[in-house]
């Protein structure tokens, strides 16, 4: 894709250069008349030269005509151009002459294209879809046993192996189960438009020509002029080529996230779209926007759209033809807007004025809410369960069309052939696969940091490896003995297989967090599983041959291996199939597993079978028979032999040693068990390209066939369960329901000193400004200035016993101001009297059940638990139907009537709750404000203040005034008006008359005191750790995946060990038997450790999300290994601080220290213990106190590290 800076040349013409200097009058009209001669003439021959163009044009083939096109470029000329090599600028423009306002332009431009294709008789496909007697079924689970605890979660394991169900939300349901990939040919009806239109001699418009092409050329490109389309209409131009971002990075705004999401459905050939609540999180203003442009699509080119949305606005509302009711899984109405009120009144129930009928068709079913709409006053009302209203509308007029229509089978004749795809994918498989290896390679580049630090790890280790062992001179230089060979063969080859092996692991991880896209685009058929997971396996291989690279050249040589090299060529031959087999086993693990805890679970379980019966802390002649399998199978086994016998068959190993028959080097493999044929180099380096193939193969099965891990599980109390069957059925309803008032009424009298005393604080706020380092995609395409200004001189006030609404469109900074006031951007420490309610509403993160609406209120009821006398809301109603958002509305209104000084930012608010608040601050798109003050009865102060401004259209009656508020105050009405709300607001005396409230308010009160905190936290730090360890206990042991995992691991390991090393503790004749003994528990205190360490990152980054997520890889160290080798002095000092060291170390003399038993070299245990490795009995208890004192170290530099870091990057 092409960046830059568009350079426009433009023509000026200075027609009236000779009317200066009092010339006369009628000079000036010859010169006009000349100049309008040249003006005619200069128009005839531009015309004449397109013509001329698109004649020549008409004359290529048809397959090359529908690649070039008459283009005008920004210089103002006409140029016949390849439309598959359009650049940045050249879409830009041509865009820029077909949709310049997308809100005025957008259906224009698509009738435009609908013109084109009927005058030349080519049908579109349409789609219609059919459903009858759809039914879906769910099983959740119901009261407490829901709960996550040990008891429930092993019973409802061992009942879902029996009985499957889906989970969600009817509506949801509705739309998944009515989705079908469908396609748009555009390709082949170009083809057949240009012929077409070349027998009846038309000629289309050339701006449209050229996007038609472009968009059928162009399809499957990085770049495509439809891509820039969806773009402009959703209003995501300013964030294009922009991260995402996350938890931990910043990037778009959340409303930007959602409208995203609904692009990638867009931008593909689907022509009938079902979309699930897509205004979540946007403004009123931009779904309309996006709404509206979908409806033109559908109305015009004769798609098919089903859309759920929450809270829509009433002219949000007005867009669309048809309407579906769905209430507790039953359709209460079907059919088109108008006739729904019709139907309800028929039941007896009415909308009020000054109500939303989107609003009232969600309440009107509600139990708790019907009563209010009651309209037959003569008579007594008795709640109407949505089973009767599915019921009456099977007689209604619009439901008796509907039925008759089905009743009638759908005539395939009519059916266009093209209307539903007959190819799984929408493109070939080749444009597939290299789309897959364009994004592998942009995650590579953005990934980059990994990598280097990855073979930077590498070439590390291989310098401390180097350095350590440069003494260890082969067997063959200094008085050979087979024990030099045996620990040479330990420490220099069987080492650097196993430190390759790990480097493999960080695979686990990256893996693993891909997959939740993955999961989402192949289930949308985006793409088979196979163009994902080759590329992701092929494109790794030159980072293979550097990470090898580097570590063979700096320690091949170095340690003293045969200096042949051929043997070295072999070795990173070798370690170059090993890193990849390692590498895709850990992929397969992550694939397979598809949840951090349980891959690192699975993926340290291979590395413990893969390790043990490798042959190298057991050698083959000691594998028990009924294990002998495992090792035929381990890939390790496969990589030792072959380092080993390229190695010890080389010339520097065929010395023959006194009294011996055989080379040295035959001898070294002999006494380990490994084979000694040549032939076994080449075994292992086949069996380990066949092992990454098999690898390569699984991985992409179990993406294929898998589904993703760990799919939310609802949960139900026991009471509404009860409720959902009495609004179905009515029954078990003794008395009519009172009437329950949704909506919230103006500012009641402040109740200050209610169950907790706190103190009525305000908050005043001026000029803050608020920047970050400029994006580097923004500096890639022009941008110099070093900082991206994202508060520009913001100023304010919030009081007590006032709600305040904090407005604007998306990306206006709303979120970032409450941040910036909560001290969050700024690292303080918090402040005491406020409190910051999140977007995000799971207050208990991993952990499910509550419905949105409860986790809303519940994030206010905990920060009320703090007794704040200030509290910031993001989006408290975002997420919620119209009901729903009434409820936690009313507990923000009560909130203020406390006396609290209570901020909210809000996206759709309806008229009801727009009502509730009592001021309003606005931003518009670049973090300016563009009105703080009152609302009035009505919002009777904000529309006076917008009516007065020149060119500012009248609000409707009836109409939202958030939502005119918004509409009027677009960047593209203050391009059309000319102005700059911002500046208007700071010349008016709303503006001066905030200035002066602040100023007000910035002064103490006589009598006041500042605020004083003994201590930074409210509680002692005793009461700190209590609190923390209750929560903490709870979160554990409700936590049963994770306890589950580690209690599977510890079992299996012990049950692996046992049957694996069965009775080799009792053998003490050789000193074999020693290192069997010691291998055994030098691997259990490396792999329950490492198993342990792995599993619980991803739970600390659950419930710690703002903290960095650690990888499970690069944990492991080389030296570890050092009990089989020499270490210099000058290194000896890290083996004293590795606690892995200490374990072994303590179990070793507590095992053989004391053991007085006679080896066959005539020493005894204990004497051979501490002579060969340093350990002696006696200090145990020092062994003991350390092993102790390093889970202490451990937990106070965690404690460190939480308190003085912060890896976010927002």
């Amino acid at each position: 894709m092409e960046h830059g800076k568009c350079s426009r040349k433009k023509k000026e013409y200075f027609a009236g250069d000779g009317l200066r200097g009092g010339d006369a009058e009628d000079r000036g009209l010859d010169e006009e008349a000349v100049g309008e001669d040249v003006f005619s003439r200069s128009s005839r021959e531009e015309d004449d030269e397109e013509a001329l163009k698109w004649a020549a044009l008409e004359k290529l083939p048809t397959y090359d005509r529908v690649r070039r096109a008459i283009l005008a470029l920004p210089e103002g000329e006409r140029r016949e151009v390849d439309v598959a090599k359009l650049g940045f600028c050249e879409r830009k423009a041509l865009l820029e002459r077909l949709v310049r306002v997308a809100e005025d332009d957008n259906e224009a431009f698509l009738s435009k294209l609908k013109d084109r294709i009927d005058r030349v008789g080519i049908e579109v496909p349409t789609i219609e879809v059919r459903f009858e007697h759809l039914n879906v079924t769910a099983e959740t689970y119901v009261g407490n046993r829901g709960l996550p605890t040990l008891l429930n979660s092993t019973i409802n394991t061992l009942e879902d192996d029996f009985a499957f169900g889906s989970t969600g939300r009817r509506k949801d349901h509705l739309t998944l189960d009515l989705g079908r990939k469908t396609r748009h040919p555009t390709k082949e009806m170009l083809t057949e438009l240009a012929r077409r239109e070349k027998a009846a001699n038309i000629k289309p418009d050339p701006d449209i020509d050229a996007y038609m092409k472009a968009s059928a050329v162009g399809s499957g490109k990085e770049a495509n002029v439809v891509t820039d389309y969806i773009l402009k209409i959703l209003g995501l131009e300013i964030c294009a080529d922009t991260l995402v971002g996350n938890d931990m990075l910043r990037g778009i705004s959340g409303g930007q996230k959602k409208r995203l999401t609904t692009g990638e459905m867009l931008v593909g050939p689907a022509r009938a779209l079902f979309m699930d609540e897509i205004s979540t999180g946007l403004d009123s203003s931009t779904t309309f926007q996006i709404v509206n442009s979908l409806r033109q699509s559908v109305h015009i080119l004769g798609g098919t759209a089903v859309i759920s949305l929450l809270q829509p606005a009433p002219e949000t509302y007005e867009l669309f033809d048809d309407i579906i009711l769905i209430s507790d899984g039953q359709i209460a109405y079907q059919g088109p807007r108008e006739c729904v009120l019709e139907f309800f009144e028929s039941m007896g129930f009415r909308c009020p004025e000054r109500k939303g009928v989107a609003d009232f068709l969600q309440e009107v079913t509600s139990r708790k809410d019907q009563q209010q709409y009651w309209a037959r006053h003569d008579e007594t009302y008795r709640y109407v369960p949505v089973t009767k209203f599915a019921e009456a509308f099977c007689f209604f007029h619009v439901g008796r069309n509907i039925l008759n229509e089905l009743a009638v089978p759908f005539d395939k004749g009519k059916s266009h052939p093209a209307a539903l795809t007959t190819s799984k994918y929408g493109v070939s498989r080749k444009e597939l696969l290299r789309a897959n290896i364009d994004r592998e390679i942009l995650l590579m580049k953005r990934n980059s940091f990994m990598y280097i630090f990855r073979a930077t790890q590498v070439s590390n280790f291989a310098h401390i490896i180097g350095i350590r062992d440069d003494d260890l001179i082969p067997a063959h230089e200094h008085a050979p003995r087979l024990g030099n060979g045996r620990r040479n063969l330990h420490g220099g080859a069987v080492l650097r297989v196993l430190m390759i092996m790990f480097n493999g692991f960080s695979e686990l991880a990256m893996t693993i967090v891909q997959l939740p896209v993955f999961f989402k685009q192949r289930d949308l058929l985006l793409y088979p599983t196979w163009t994902y997971t080759i590329p992701s396996w092929i494109l790794k291989i030159p980072v293979t041959f550097v990470e090898v690279g580097a570590w063979v050249f700096m320690t091949y040589y170095v340690i003293g291996f045969d200096p042949n090299v051929g043997r070295f060529c072999k070795q990173y031959l070798l370690f170059l199939a090993l890193n990849q087999m390692a590498s895709s086993l850990f992929r397969f693990i992550g694939g397979l597993g598809r949840d951090m805890v349980v891959a690192n679970t699975f993926g340290s379980c291979a590395l413990l079978i893969v390790m043990v019966l490798g042959g190298f802390i057991l050698s083959r002649e000691e594998v028990k028979k009924w294990w002998i399998w495992g090792y035929w199978i381990s890939p390790l086994m496969y990589a030792q032999n072959a380092i080993s016998t390229n190695e010890f068959l080389g010339h520097s190993w065929s010395k023959v040693l006194p009294g011996s028959s055989e080379p040295l080097g035959v001898s070294v493999l002999k006494s380990r068990g490994v084979f000694t044929e040549a032939k076994w180099y080449w075994i292992g380096f086949g069996a380990l390209i066949g092992y990454t193939v098999l690898f390569n193969a699984l991985f992409t099965a179990a993406l294929a066939y898998l589904k993703p891990f760990g799919k939310a599980q609802p949960v139900v109390s026991e009471e509404t369960l009860k409720e959902k069957r009495a609004n179905l059925t009515g029954e078990g309803l003794e008395k009519t329901v009172g009437a329950t008032k949704t909506s919230t009424t103006a500012s009641s009298p402040i109740k200050k000193g209610m169950v907790l005393p706190f103190v009525p604080l305000s908050l005043t706020f001026e000029n803050i400004r608020y920047s970050v380092d400029m994006p580097q995609e923004m500096r890639a395409q022009g941008v110099t200035e070093d900082r991206l200004e994202l508060l520009k001189g913001i100023s304010g006030s919030f009081r007590p016993g006032v709600l305040t609404a904090l407005m604007g469109v998306s990306g206006a900074g709303k979120s970032t101001l409450m941040d910036v006031l909560a001290d969050v951007y700024r690292g303080g420490h918090g402040a005491r009297r406020a409190r910051f309610g999140e977007r995000c509403s799971c207050r208990i993160a991993g952990v499910n059940g509550l419905s949105t609406e409860q986790r809303k209120r519940l994030t206010i009821a905990v920060e009320l638990v703090a007794n704040p006398s200030i509290i910031f809301m993001d989006e408290p109603t975002s997420g919620l139907d119209a009901r729903a958002a009434a409820i936690v509305m009313r507990t923000v209104r009560n909130t203020v009537d406390t006396g609290r000084t209570v901020v909210c930012t809000i996206h759709q608010p309806s008229i009801d709750i727009f009502d509730a608040f009592d001021e309003l601050f606005v931003m518009k798109r670049g973090g300016e404000e563009i009105y703080v003050g009152p609302l009035g009865h009505h919002s009777s102060h904000l529309i006076k203040y917008f009516e007065g401004i020149e060119g500012v259209s009248k609000i409707k009656d009836g109409y939202n005034p958030a939502t005119w508020m918004l509409e009027v105050t677009t960047p593209a009405q203050e391009e059309i008006l000319g102005v700059n709300f911002g500046e208007i607001y700071k010349n008016s005396e709303l503006y001066q008359r905030n200035r002066s409230l602040i100023k007000e308010l910035s002064t103490p009160q006589s009598g006041s005191s500042d605020l004083y905190f003994p201590t930074q936290y409210s509680q002692s730090f005793l009461t700190q750790c209590m609190a923390c360890l209750w929560k903490q206990n709870l979160s554990y042991w409700r936590n049963p995946p994770h306890n589950a995992v580690r209690f599977f691991f510890t079992t299996a390991t012990a049950l692996l060990f046992g049957t694996i090393f069965w009775d080799l503790g009792t053998k003490r004749r050789k000193q074999q038997d020693v290192f069997n003994a010691m291998g055994s528990m030098y691997a259990a205190v490396l792999f329950v450790g490492f198993q342990n360490s792995t599993s619980i990152q991803p739970i600390v980054a659950i419930e710690r999300t703002v903290f960095y997520r650690e990888r499970a890889a690069g944990m492991y160290s080389a030296l570890p290994y050092a009990f089989g080798q020499r270490i210099p002095v000058w290194w000896r000092w890290y083996y004293w601080i590795n606690p892995v060291a200490w374990t072994l170390y303590g179990l070793v003399v507590s095992q053989f220290g004391d053991i007085e038993h006679h080896l066959d070299s005539g020493e005894t245990v204990a004497y051979f213990v501490r002579d060969y490795f340093g350990f002696r009995h006696d200090f145990l208890g020092v062994v003991a106190v350390v092993v102790v004192a390093f889970a202490v170290l451990f937990a106070f530099l965690f404690a460190f590290a939480i308190r003085m870091f912060n890896f976010q990057k927002r």
